[in-house]
């Protein structure tokens, strides 16, 4: 009897277990089947069509849905907008609403609906009561707004939240702070005010906290220090004020602090010795009103490859021992009140590419750093360097593409030295250039940015410029430059509609040439300024082929005959300034086109007949149209029958 009762109980428990692995593996938990069929309803629009595939009871079948092999239950809801297949990787997008449902998922340890771009809504209030196993949280880039619930603070396995690039708002839960096993914390591009919570100091094992791009104001936590395992600290593009606390430089391990864009004050308060912040790479304090002189002992961070401290109120001079941070790779200090000269000790930088000391108080270069064999960008502008012209010791530069020294007093010529340099960007505005415009700049083959404006240039555009295909910019505004403009638009250019976008060529004495314009290859200019010239003759038809036009100057000039109906094609164009010229007959109905145009001056001409009714010019003043004897309608007089 006892050995055919235990008979009956081992085939009992048999058949229970096939049902067990039976129920696990074809079919769902109801509260789990019910979360995920919730979640799927509140999506209209899956370009994946991994949604639609989820038919029938087994969802650990389901594609992006993990399960526990014990328990069967739901461990994993894996929706992530990128795809990685064989040969690339797919965008996909979601749109809809996060079902609040998705809390039924009792036993889920990872949720990845990040980088879905459409999904709205909240993050259920209760999600820190239901979501006990709860480790990563990935929600980036989507639309969900509201707040991040009190109730995240329960979620004590939570390793690591990336909200970023959403529509979060309101203040930073306290209960972030109970979070002891969380790495990384990344909330940044959202909404968020108020202060940063103190208890975010107790996250002792953080090593990522992002939360810039957001309203955030206030003082930083005092003790950040104590996070003493983090890596990246991002705080920029904040509103916060008050001094750098002193205990960042506790934090041994810090590779990248970024501060920018705050309106944080006081003096730089790290390193205070050697061996301080041994791994910092990346220091960004721009964009603050951070005073006193620059530590010198900021050359104790031997590891520093990238500083920013441009547009703060920092003064003095520039310390020697920043010539000893040997890996520096890009240095940026503009915007300050730094005086004195450049240390030669900044000749031994010799990985430095990038040096930007503009709007300062600098005096002098010394031709020691002609051995910044690796340097490509130098800017200088707006220092009071009187150099009688370009120094010399730059012709030893072999990697120098850009240089920017507008404002610094140069005089004399153009250097032909420059012909010899891959030059990518010029810019030597605003000074005491004399001379012509050099046939050779035609051989700058790389060139994009030309600004030679507000000099004392006498000469014509040489024919050379039309070699210059990769030309995006050019700057030639008040020189005494004469003769035709016809050059400017001959241009070839190596990318369809042209390179050319950016043209001043005002406050000079051109005559001719005008009826280029829009005529060759160059047809993606977008701002074109031809103002205060002798120009003469009529505007062409090939005008209305500039299609991405916004900004058009041709005022104070000598334009006459009627207006083009071509112009109306440009229908991007802002602005347009064509007073105190001598057009004559009607402004053309296809005017009315310009729908984005907000700025608008006609005046100070021989135009007749009825101002074409109807926005946006109607829209304009008065002034818009004065000048012009013959004009009537509206905003000027009713025309007469």
């Amino acid at each position: 009897m006892g050995c055919r009762l235990l008979w009956i109980i081992v085939a009992f428990t048999l058949i229970s277990m096939g049902e067990s692995k039976k129920s696990t593996g074809e079919s769902c938990h109801p509260d789990d089947l019910m979360g995920l069929i919730s979640f799927k309803a509140g999506i209209r629009i899956d370009t994946s069509g991994r949604l639609e595939r989820w038919v029938g009871r087994s969802c650990c079948k389901w594609e992006g849905i993990s399960c526990d092999n014990t328990t069967g239950r739901v461990t994993q809801l894996l929706l992530p907008g990128f795809i990685s297949t064989d040969v690339s990787i797919l965008q996909t997008q979601m749109k809809g609403s996060l079902s609040p449902k998705i809390t039924l998922l009792t036993s889920l340890q990872v949720i990845d609906l990040s980088e879905l771009s459409f999904i709205t809504g909240n993050i259920p209030t209760s999600i820190g009561f239901h979501l006990p196993n709860l480790r990563k949280l990935y929600l980036l880039r989507n639309k969900l707004s509201g707040p991040i619930p009190e109730s995240i603070g329960k979620l004590s396995k939570l390793e690591e939240i990336i909200l970023s690039e959403n529509r979060f708002s309101g203040s930073l839960p306290l209960s972030l702070g109970n979070l002891k096993n969380l790495n990384r914390l990344l909330l940044d591009s959202n909404q968020f005010s108020g202060a940063i919570p103190d208890s975010l100091v107790n996250l002792t094992i953080l090593v990522v906290l992002d939360l810039h791009h957001n309203y955030l104001n206030g003082h930083m936590p005092a003790k950040i220090g104590e996070l003493q395992v983090l890596e990246q600290l991002d705080l920029s593009e904040n509103l916060l004020s008050g001094k750098i606390p002193v205990s960042l430089t506790n934090i041994t391990t810090v590779q990248d602090i970024d501060l920018s864009n705050n309106s944080l004050e006081g003096e730089i308060p790290f390193p205070s010795c050697s061996g301080q912040m041994p791994f910092l790479r990346f220091l960004a304090l721009h964009h603050n009103h951070l005073t006193g002189r620059i530590p010198p002992a900021l050359g104790y961070l031997v590891s520093l490859q990238r500083l920013y401290l441009e547009n703060n109120k920092l003064n003095g001079p520039i310390p020697s021992s920043l010539g000893n941070l040997s890996d520096l790779r890009e240095l940026y200090l503009s915007g300050n009140r730094l005086s004195g000269l450049i240390p030669i000790a900044f000749s031994r930088l010799s990985q430095l590419i990038n040096l930007n000391l503009s709007n300062n108080l600098i005096r002098g270069l010394p031709h020691e750093m002609s051995s910044l064999q690796n340097l490509q960008t130098l800017t200088l502008s707006f220092n009071p360097l009187n150099f009688s012209s370009i120094p010399k010791w730059m012709a030893e530069l072999p990697s120098i593409s850009q240089i920017y020294m507008a404002g610094c007093g140069l005089q004399g010529e153009i250097p032909e030295f420059l012909q010899r340099k891959p030059i990518q960007e010029l810019d030597l505005s605003a000074n005491h250039l004399t001379g012509s415009i050099p046939s050779w700049l035609g051989g700058l083959s790389q060139l994009y940015l030309l600004n030679l404006s507000k000099n004392a240039l006498v000469s014509e555009i040489p024919d050379s410029i039309t070699r210059l295909h990769e030309l995006g910019v050019l700057d030639l505004h008040s020189n005494k430059l004469t003769g035709s403009i016809i050059e400017v638009f001959k241009m070839g250019s190596i990318l369809p509609g042209g390179s050319l976008r950016y043209i001043d060529l005002s406050h000079n004495s051109f005559s001719s040439g005008i009826e280029q314009i829009g005529a060759g290859e160059q047809h993606g200019i977008e701002f074109l300024n031809l103002s205060h010239n002798f120009l003469k003759g009529r505007l062409p038809t090939s005008i209305g082929r500039l299609e991405l036009m916004r900004s058009l100057d041709l005022s104070h000039n000598e334009l006459g005959f009627n207006l083009p109906e071509s112009l109306g094609n440009v229908k991007s164009l802002e602005r347009l300034k064509l007073e105190k010229n001598r057009f004559t007959g009607k402004i053309p109905d296809g005017y009315l086109m310009l729908r984005k145009l907000k700025e608008l001056d006609l005046s100070d001409n021989l135009l007749v007949g009825q101002i074409p009714n109807g926005k946006p010019l109607d829209d304009f003043p008065r002034s818009s149209y004065s000048g012009n004897r013959a004009l009537c309608g509206r905003p000027l007089a009713p025309c007469k029958p």
